[in-house]
């Protein structure tokens, strides 16, 4: 057997050749080869993720503004009520009545990371407009 220039006639050196292609396809699969085949499926539009939950999302939040605002926020559940009684309080958000579900579905798929957004600040600590 030759390649390259170089013989391979013993089955030792066969093994070794054979291993090395094997080492050099694994260590250059393309990146979407070594996703997990469970992951999430986002929607092309919204780019939201679809799970239980989607369509109110989708349906509720994004009426008034992008579901970016959504996907690039990652919050606890209670952060996440918060900001909803912020928004009916002062962005004339309607009462949810799937409260609940729109809720588990952020906490589930847009919840806290470790590196997140910092807290908001107390009312005190804002600047005087």
């Amino acid at each position: 057997m030759s390649m390259l220039g170089l013989k391979f006639e013993s089955l030792p050196a066969k093994r070794l050749l054979a291993g090395l292609i094997c080492f050099y396809m694994t260590c250059t699969l393309p990146a979407w080869a070594s996703e997990p085949a469970d992951k999430a499926q986002i929607d092309s539009a919204s780019g939201l993720v679809i799970q239980p939950g989607f369509e109110m999302v989708r349906a509720h939040c994004t009426a008034c503004h992008s579901a970016k605002l959504v996907t690039q926020n990652h919050m606890s559940r209670e952060r996440w009520l918060s900001t909803i009684r912020w928004m009916q309080k002062t962005q004339n958000l309607w009462p949810l009545p799937q409260e609940d579900e729109i809720l588990d579905y952020l906490s589930a798929n847009y919840g806290e990371r470790d590196m997140g957004r910092r807290a908001p600040l107390p009312a005190h600590l804002m600047p005087k407009s």
